[in-house]
């Protein structure tokens, strides 16, 4: 998983070199390049557009925006490096999130009735995240290595964000809202609450509970911890011994207590655990591999510079995907009503366009055994997107008025339900494994069956 990076600030001409990478201004070239190209064209193009060119203009827009949305990536995954997780990965998810942010109110703002565009983005995102996503990397581990142990309080926090958000955002319209909408004073107070739930979240993620979204141990080490603590357990019972400090479980939470009584010889400490203790606990599966985090306060200090720089850059690589989104909107719309296709596979695209680097990002971290990550990044991405794109579209609806529908339909609320119900099953597992991965595919291809139905 990424650590805190300790390495020397780059100044000057290798900092130039190490931010400014031909990849970095290549994507700057192609995105900006690009919109000044469809500015210029866009008032002397034919309208309507030919069935041809209308999908030789949508598909390069979408290949600019998933390599500027790449080049987004690869800064936010840069910033991760330095910061460590959990900061790192917060960053990355929150980096994918804005782009989808800003592609659906790009949509909604357009031309047309885009009523349901971010109830289907959303729903969209959850079934490939979770169950696609989540159960190819789920796979890809538990073939690799066989199983691996995920925090269980950082994952069992993040499910029960997701219900409370998805429950709010698709489940109370339905039954508090005039036909699938919520009236202005429930959009507000859905809203804020949502937000302000994000923030008390992200304040204990990046703070006291930060070690509760990092790895308890890392690839193929886990078997062998989780072999030798069970060792160390029968060893105990059978010669009636104590067990020796390190095999401790601790609480996070109690880290200051233990430091204090880490003062004095630990075999003589009144507090040291039972050997029936030690040998019930589920030995490091339940608590990270660091009973803390040392912050991010050396690392902003240390590559301030690099910091600032690659934000930046993430910031100018961003803009042309806002730009090129709004064209993308109207086009996009064109193109799904003369192929007859259903209006939720809008949403499905613009998922599909905006989560795929960090798709990537997740099944390479399944390949490194990194299963926390693959957690941090999966289910906070989709915390993160409830949590802020619920709340800017209904703002979008009371700013200008326009209907915002949210109530999903019965068929959509039963698979969500089921997902995040796998989910916590799969939070409380002693190892996630590729079966837990199967019934997330196999939930995935029933979703796309209910697209088409």
């Amino acid at each position: 998983m990424p650590s805190l990076d300790r390495s020397p600030a780059l100044t000057g001409p290798r900092l130039a070199r190490a931010v400014l990478t031909p990849s970095a201004i290549l994507r700057l070239v192609v995105g900006w390049s690009s919109v000044a190209a469809l500015a210029a064209l866009v008032p002397v193009l034919p309208s309507p557009l030919s069935s041809l060119g209308l999908l030789a203009i949508l598909t390069a827009i979408v290949a600019v925006i998933v390599l500027a949305a790449g080049g987004v990536v690869q800064q936010a995954e840069a910033l991760a490096g330095r910061l460590g997780d959990p900061y790192g990965t917060l960053v990355l998810t929150l980096s994918i999130v804005v782009i989808e942010v800003v592609l659906i109110a790009a949509v909604m703002l357009g031309e047309g009735d885009h009523a349901t565009i971010a109830r289907d983005s959303v729903m969209a995102v959850s079934m490939i995240i979770l169950n696609l996503v989540f159960g190819l990397c789920l796979v890809v581990a538990g073939v690799r290595y066989g199983g691996l142990t995920a925090n269980r309080t950082g994952t069992s926090m993040y499910v029960g964000m997701l219900v409370l958000l998805a429950t709010s955002a698709f489940a109370l319209p339905a039954l508090i809202g005039d036909e699938g909408s919520l009236r202005p004073v429930q959009a507000a107070v859905v809203a804020g609450a949502a937000v302000v739930l994000y923030a008390v979240f992200l304040r204990r993620q990046t703070g006291v509970r930060a070690p509760d979204f990092q790895e308890v141990s890392t690839g193929p080490r886990a078997a062998q911890t989780s072999r030798r603590a069970a060792q160390t357990g029968r060893h105990a019972a059978q010669t009636g011994c104590r067990a020796a400090p390190e095999d401790v479980v601790r609480d996070p939470d109690a880290v200051s207590s233990t430091s204090a009584s880490a003062a004095g010889p630990a075999s003589s400490s009144p507090f040291t655990p039972s050997v029936s203790s030690v040998s019930s606990a589920p030995s490091t599966s339940s608590t990270p591999s660091t009973p803390s985090t040392p912050g991010i306060g050396p690392a902003l200090r240390t590559h301030r510079l690099e910091l600032l720089a690659r934000s930046a850059l993430l910031v100018a690589t961003v803009l042309p995907i806002v730009l090129l989104s709004h064209h993308m909107a109207g086009l996009l719309d064109e193109g799904l009503a003369r192929l007859g296709a259903p209006a939720a596979l809008g949403g499905v695209l613009i998922a599909m366009i905006v989560f795929t680097p960090e798709s990537i990002t997740a099944v390479r971290a399944a390949l490194g055994g990194e299963i926390q990550r693959v957690v941090n990044l999966c289910h906070g991405a989709l915390v993160s997107t409830f949590a802020l794109t619920i709340p800017t579209v209904l703002v979008i609806s009371l700013l200008t008025g326009q209907r915002v529908v949210l109530a999903e339909s019965p068929t959509n609320l039963v698979l969500l339900g089921v997902t995040l119900a796998l989910c916590a099953l799969s939070a409380q597992a002693a190892r996630m494994t590729r079966w837990h991965g199967i019934a997330h595919l196999l939930l995935a291809a029933i979703y796309g069956v209910a697209l088409f139905s």
